[in-house]
């Protein structure tokens, strides 16, 4: 592709991202999160302020030392201060001395943050932004200036948001980035403003787009810069972000190099997208939404009889991607209505040489009625739909073995509430036993610690599974505290997710079997990649 194609990608999930609710990241968390957008060849990774707190100096410490080997780390800070120097503002020099070639300068570009927010003049602002882009230049810096509010600014007063933009670039900015601050701007308003600052530029630097999600309209907003002439798109990898969170850079990213024909990354990187967005959301500890564009877990998901139908015919007739295009999978989801052919196509995902004709896949079909019978459901349980397969097919022999389970609970009222859990289990596995304990966060949560405990010593790579939700549904409401209860385990090792069933009429004993399979299947898996 020309150059006039290719999009400049910047990553800022460890700055902007950071400010999400419920995300907090060690510092091992940032060096895993740099080393995921490396491996998937994002150009430029936004680490954070290197003024503003000890992490963030020693993260620029390591990647100074052991830089990636991709993409290339950037440095975060504002303009000076009003009526300051740069030579005096300890920012800018922590911004010179961050180790990075290349630095994000936040300005502002409304009129009234100008004036309420840094209580300055416009020309003051103007002044501000010049000496910082020009001071940085000459400090041997590329700079990116990102113009705070810009559409806002735009709105209340178009010739002042953009003199402060072009200021930056006629101090020697690389990119002018137009932000959507609050979130607020539609594609139509977005596209017309690129635009003008585009030919207000005349080609003096680049120009790139930086969307919130506020309005649900990110993703349309980026698109709708790019299209307009903007090179540069700064986004989330997770569409982690403050309030309703950053522009999903894996949906833009897909969408503009499989849909658009822009090159965004190397081609052959594009199977590392569903993969990486998964593995960052599991080192933030946060759950992904399955319906994600083209990442989801439901992305390619198929139930309707019609559907399925189509998709096993002419795929493209109900996906607008291949899932292999963005390193995801194909689900059908299976039930007692789901039919023959459904069954067989997911049984082969499994055991790919069986016959249509196998009397497995009849054992199979039987087992499934049956189980659904007693209130198992496989449609949203492709852990334990996989377990059931391979222990009908194939001989079958477990990980483990459990031989004694115990579970305390206690409630104490006074003087503050609290509930303490303890788990004690004895399992057995490959002629060994091992005995563990350990407490938890209510039964369910102590007795996966005490398991992944106990298993750890035969299996260290258990170490790298966590359970990241969990649903209990009411299978017959009438029959009150006495009703049989189905329990869903959604599971993650920061590369596949799976979800395992259970079902019994003692709440502890259906999630224990819904853990146990959720177990079973990360051990197979591991085994099958050793």
């Amino acid at each position: 592709m020309d150059e006039g194609r290719t999009i400049e990608l910047l990553d800022t999930t460890l700055r902007d991202g950071a400010q999400s609710e419920g995300v907090s990241f060690s510092l091992q968390d940032k060096i895993a999160v740099v080393e995921v957008l490396d491996r998937l060849g994002v150009p430029l990774i936004e680490a954070g302020n290197p003024g503003s707190n000890p992490k963030d100096e020693e993260l620029f410490r390591i990647v100074r030392d052991a830089p990636p080997k991709s993409s290339s780390i950037v440095a975060f800070g504002a303009t000076r201060r009003p009526d300051a120097t740069c030579d005096s503002d300890p920012q800018m020099s922590a911004l010179a001395d961050a180790g990075t070639s290349v630095v994000t300068l936040v300005g502002k570009a409304w009129g009234m943050h100008i004036r309420e927010i840094l209580r300055t003049t416009p020309d003051e602002n103007e002044r501000m932004i010049r000496e910082s882009v020009a001071w940085l230049v000459a400090h041997g810096k590329r700079v990116i200036f990102d113009a705070e509010h810009f559409f806002f600014g735009w709105k209340d007063d178009r010739a002042l948001a953009m003199r402060m933009a072009a200021a930056a670039a006629e101090a020697g900015a690389s990119v002018v980035c137009l932000c959507e601050t609050n979130g607020g701007a539609f594609p139509e308003e977005v596209a017309e403003a690129t635009r003008a600052m585009i030919d207000r530029l005349c080609g003096r630097c680049a120009v790139g787009i930086h969307a919130h999600d506020d309005s649900g309209l990110a993703v349309a907003n980026t698109i709708a810069a790019v299209r307009a002439g903007a090179t540069h798109v700064q986004g989330t990898l997770c569409g982690f972000g403050e309030r309703c969170g950053n522009a999903n850079l894996a949906t833009v990213l897909a969408n503009l190099q499989l849909k658009l024909g822009y090159a965004c990354i190397a081609p052959e990187r594009m199977s590392l997208l569903t993969p990486s967005v998964r593995h960052i959301a599991a080192i933030a500890n946060v759950v992904l939404p399955g319906g994600l564009p083209y990442v989801g877990r439901r992305a390619f998901a198929h139930k309707g009889g019609m559907h399925m139908d189509g998709v096993r015919k002419v795929a493209s007739s109900f996906e607008h991607v291949t899932p292999e295009s963005v390193g995801n999978t194909r689900r059908f989801l299976v039930s007692e209505q789901a039919g023959r052919s459904a069954v067989i196509d997911r049984i082969r995902a499994v055991v790919p040489e069986i016959d249509r004709d196998d009397p497995g896949v009849d054992e199979v079909v039987r087992r499934l009625k049956e189980r659904e019978k007693e209130g198992y459901q496989y449609e949203g349980a492709d852990g334990s739909f996989e377990l059931l397969i391979r222990k009908t097919i194939r001989p079958y022999k477990p990980f483990f073995a459990l031989e004694r389970l115990r579970i305390l609970g206690e409630i104490t009222v006074m003087p503050a509430h609290s509930v303490n859990t303890s788990a004690m289990i004895k399992v057995t596995a490959d002629g060994h036993t091992e005995i563990s304990a350990a407490e938890g966060e209510g039964p369910v949560n102590a007795l996966d610690n005490a398991l992944r405990k106990a298993l750890g010593h035969f299996y260290p790579r258990i170490r790298e599974m966590r359970l990241t939700d969990f649903k209990v549904r009411i299978i017959d409401a009438d029959a009150a505290t006495a009703a049989t209860v189905r329990v869903l385990i959604e599971s993650t090792d920061g590369h596949r997710i799976w979800t395992t069933v259970g079902v019994s009429y003692d709440i502890i004993e259906a999630s224990w079997l819904a853990l146990v399979d959720s177990v079973e299947n990360k051990l197979i898996h591991d085994s099958m990649e050793s």
